[in-house]
């Protein structure tokens, strides 16, 4: 289960303290301009060691392509791709070779193969993600002739959290703090929570809330294959993430169907709806209205403080993780949400390509 997608699809290789991360992308439009630059630009946005608020660890990031691409364009051969990894401090994790970091996939992998890589988390890392975000700059690219953008930003870290919808702000700001919240005054909050669990050694999650606008009515696979299940599969399989709602949510329970549900009207001649509860999908398929969904992130595991643990003899023992990481990965994951909705939407856009 290294590979996601149907006919877009993504298998990534890699581990966080191995030589590099990368992958292979399959079922890419052929003759797409690839636009390089834009692709750094996406992964520049993931990158660790950019703001105070990241893990200190620095890489460059930078995607070398292998294969699938001549004079600048797609051939629609497998794209091949790695990004080396430069900044390893392996010996950080030399103490914990022997026990299992509490909340981590120290214990579950070990459980599954009989053998694991403790440097960083291995295959479980967040660094396996920016092979995700290099397939995610691709498949923004080929939906960028439809007219689909995707915008994500942070909601809520810990308690802090915006109190309006995506309507409610310029997400234009969303980039113009570490934060990635489009509210800057909220922003400022949440960077001080960020920055004071830093401090303490300890961690915080939070939400991200992401919109896609411009999909067709149309868009979905009956009955396993529902366009909000693929967007929920995901999300959750993105380091940390712990849950997944879509337009109303699990608000939802709380309204009759009288004051939620989503009328048709005729906007001059084309199908509308007055409101969009739904979150644009219903019975599993687009409707034309925006996409948008959020994602809960637990704090993150491996925090600077003593815990209780046991060695991989079942021995109880004392931990304090060492090495770099990340306070809070909401801000840093903001790209990848994005990436795993284009990665999405593109693919379920082949497959009802595929059907005309």
């Amino acid at each position: 289960m290294n590979t996601f997608g149907h006919i877009f699809r993504l298998t990534s290789f890699g581990e966080s303290h191995g030589l590099a991360t990368g992958g292979v992308i399959d079922g890419c439009p052929a003759g797409m301009e690839l636009d390089r630059a834009f692709i750094q630009q996406e992964l520049n946005r993931r990158k660790p060691g950019q703001s105070e608020i990241a893990t200190p660890r620095k890489e460059n990031d930078e995607v070398q392509f292998l294969s699938g691409i001549y004079e600048g364009k797609t051939t629609g051969m497998p794209i091949g791709f790695i990004i080396w990894n430069n900044n390893q401090h392996s010996a950080d994790y030399d103490a914990l070779k022997d026990v299992y970091r509490p909340s981590h996939a120290d214990y579950t992998y070990h459980k599954k193969y009989g053998v694991r890589d403790p440097r960083g988390g291995g295959r479980s890392s967040a660094r396996e993600t920016v092979a995700r975000c290099v397939a995610g700059a691709i498949a923004k690219l080929a939906l960028r002739p439809y007219h689909i953008s995707i915008q994500a930003y942070t909601s809520q870290i810990g308690s802090v959290k915006l109190e309006g919808t995506y309507r409610d702000y310029d997400l234009g700001l969303t980039e113009k703090n570490s934060v990635r919240c489009p509210d800057p005054a909220k922003a400022e909050e949440m960077k001080q929570l960020i920055m004071e669990m830093k401090r303490q050694g300890d961690s915080i999650g939070g939400v991200i809330t992401c919109v896609a606008q411009g999909a067709p009515a149309g868009w979905g696979e009956p009955v396993f294959g529902k366009l909000h299940a693929a967007l929920g599969h995901a999300m959750l399989t993105i380091n940390a993430a712990k849950g997944f709602e879509y337009g109303d949510g699990f608000s939802a329970p709380l309204y009759r169907g009288s004051e939620r549900n989503d009328c048709f009207f005729n906007d001059q001649g084309r199908i509308n709806t007055r409101t969009n509860h739904s979150g644009g999908i219903q019975g599993g398929i687009s409707n034309g209205q925006d996409i948008y969904f959020r994602v809960a992130f637990k704090a993150v595991a491996t925090i600077l403080m003593e815990q209780e643990t046991v060695t991989t003899e079942g021995v109880g023992a004392r931990l304090t993780a060492r090495g770099r990481h990340d306070a809070c990965v909401v801000p840093r994951a903001v790209p990848i949400v994005e990436a795993m909705t284009a990665i999405t939407l593109l693919d379920y856009l082949l497959l009802q390509q595929n059907k005309l």
